[in-house]
């Protein structure tokens, strides 16, 4: 096996758990009843607005019925909102509230600031790039 991809999946790995166990946390400076994995509906929620949860279910690659349950969750918290969807009556756009968004953001901002600090010694072009990669790894992942 390549060593680097061996590599790869090691750091893979230890980043995914260290990102789990942050979210976990991020989720429930949000709401303290609010699910590590739903959190990540509000980042996309925030960055892409509103949208269908088939859309949002296809965007994490997840079934309709664990979408359906998680944004039920994020409804009874009040975080979210179904509304009917103009160009379609039978479905429901979901947008993040003002609740959600004030909640959010606070914790959002909070997050850069980690990253700012634990990232200090990098040079500002590493952090580009490694923004750059992931992405390009998150693109790959989508196809």
């Amino acid at each position: 096996m390549d060593q680097a991809y061996l590599s790869l999946e090691r750091e893979l790995a230890v980043f995914l758990r260290r990102a789990r166990a942050s979210s976990g946390e991020m989720a429930r400076a949000v709401h303290p009843e609010l699910e590590a994995a739903a959190y990540g509906l509000l980042v996309r929620l925030e960055d892409a607005g509103q949208q269908r949860a088939t859309d949002l279910a296809a965007y994490f690659g997840v079934g309709k019925a664990t979408m359906s349950r998680q944004l039920r969750a994020l409804c009874e918290l009040g975080l979210v909102s179904r509304e009917p969807d103009p160009a379609d009556g039978r479905a429901s756009l979901v947008r993040i509230t003002d609740e959600g968004r004030a909640r959010f953001t606070r914790v959002r901002d909070a997050r850069r600031a980690q990253y700012v600090r634990k990232l200090a010694d990098w040079d500002r072009g590493e952090v580009a790039e490694l923004a750059r990669l992931l992405h390009q790894l998150n693109a790959s992942a989508e196809q």
